[in-house]
């Protein structure tokens, strides 16, 4: 793979998408108790997921971890659901990333407009 593959546009997004892809699944939850298929088809409309096999083994890793907790609930619409939900663990991770990404995206940001010429890169 050349200096080039890597640095493609798909290749950049996948990156960044495995790295934050957990915790806005977090988010969701943190909504509100979320069936899967409805978590899968948010983070698709905001491309973030590309299909629905890389969320239910995240899912129940999340799950196994103490993160989220489940429930199964009858369905007009076919089997049993199961319902997922934050655990206060889950929370408490949730919101330690987003003081963390917070404080991430600021210095990415800074650098980048540092990069185009927009800003120094000490800040002035």
């Amino acid at each position: 793979m050349g200096f080039h593959d890597r640095l493609s546009s798909p290749r950049i997004m996948t990156e960044l998408r495995r790295g934050v892809v957990e915790h806005c699944v977090l988010a969701l939850i943190g909504e509100g108790e979320s069936y899967a298929f409805d978590i899968v088809k948010v983070l698709a409309t905001r491309h973030l997921v590309t299909s629905e096999g890389t969320i239910y083994p995240l899912l129940a890793r999340l799950r196994r971890d103490g993160l989220v907790a489940t429930s199964w609930r009858e369905s007009t619409a076919g089997p049993p659901r199961r319902y997922y939900r934050l655990t206060d663990e889950g929370r408490r991770a949730l919101e330690t990333f987003v003081a963390e990404w917070t404080s991430f995206r600021t210095a990415v940001d800074a650098l980048l407009r540092a990069g185009t010429g927009s800003e120094s890169l000490d800040g002035r």
